[in-house]
């Protein structure tokens, strides 16, 4: 059987000056950012909502999803930052062991999935246009969206890598944090990208490269089914009348979503150095139930008290 497995040492971003670089990762997240704006765009167009509403939903929707993933990720897996470089939660900049610009690293979905639904509570507030649900039921068509491109960052970031794997879909993440450390130990070369190119022909670092495992692109998985997730939740929006019953494509979005994210995660190294074991299930797995039962209460027992306006 033909076996699909490679090698995986990306250039992580464009090196700009020092430490200062460019990082696809959050290129990423600027993709994800404008798609979902051009989706909502699309999306009050269709509906006749005034296109007023659509920038102030943007700004609370950016912030309260960087923060919230930002938070989420301290709270759930490095709560250890608090103490030891708590600056770094929430600027783009290591202090511990010496100055480095880093990017926003470290973002927990479900830390960006409760800010989401706090951001939008908060901006409901302001902007009484329409209903919270009626908010939430479409942001989430974005959000799937967003999803795509986020988890395609993590893997050009080689993090949130999978579990070691025998099968014949593999891949070897050269920039893994343990092999990282060997390789610039190696070479004296802090930037793993070109330790790796320094060394090719090098037999100590082909023997080094050997000991490498092969692991699940777990991150590739997670962005190829949230396509899905995209696509169903469009599907239902514009061909069905379901997005006339208030809550169901949050609901829908919720199940689906951190479904997949609960059988994914089965294929994922642990996270972080406080994640829990409970039951043979991680901390991402226990995290999703709440929202997949959220999810369901939505679609199918949630009954509005007034009819939206």
């Amino acid at each position: 059987m033909h076996t699909l497995k490679f090698d995986w040492n990306p250039v992580t971003g464009i090196d700009i000056v020092g430490n200062f670089k460019i990082h696809f990762y959050s290129l990423m997240w600027v993709v994800a950012f404008i798609v979902g704006w051009y989706i909502m765009k699309r999306i009050f167009t269709k509906e006749k909502v005034s296109l007023d509403y659509l920038d102030p939903l943007f700004i609370y929707t950016v912030l309260a999803t960087m923060l919230g993933a930002r938070l989420g990720h301290v709270l759930f897996y490095q709560s250890e930052l608090i103490s030891q470089d708590f600056f770094s939660i929430f600027l783009p900049f290591k202090f511990k062991g010496g100055f480095e610009f880093t990017g926003f690293q470290g973002l927990a979905s479900h830390g960006a999935a409760i800010g989401i639904i706090l951001g939008m509570y908060l901006y409901r507030r302001k902007y009484k246009y329409k209903s919270l649900l009626w908010i939430l039921d479409r942001v989430v068509i974005s959000v799937a969206s967003g999803a795509i491109f986020i988890r395609i960052g993590n893997f050009i970031n080689s993090e949130i890598i999978g579990k070691v794997t025998d099968s014949g879909l593999g891949v070897r993440f050269i920039q893994d944090e343990y092999y990282k450390r060997q390789i610039t130990q190696l070479t004296g070369i802090k930037d793993v990208q070109k330790a790796y190119n320094a060394v090719t022909d090098n037999p100590q670092f082909a023997e080094l490269l050997e000991k490498v495992p092969y692991r699940h692109p777990s991150q590739l998985y997670e962005s190829f089914c949230y396509i899905f997730v995209f696509l169903i939740l469009w599907y239902f929006y514009s061909k069905t009348k379901k997005r006339e019953q208030t809550g169901f494509l949050f609901g829908l979005f919720l199940i689906l979503l951190w479904t997949i994210r609960f059988f994914i995660e089965f294929t994922k190294e642990p996270q972080g150095e406080e994640y829990i074991n409970w039951a043979n299930l991680n901390t991402g797995q226990w995290l999703s139930i709440p929202f997949i039962l959220i999810g369901l209460y939505f679609m199918f027992i949630y009954k509005p008290k007034t009819a939206v306006k």
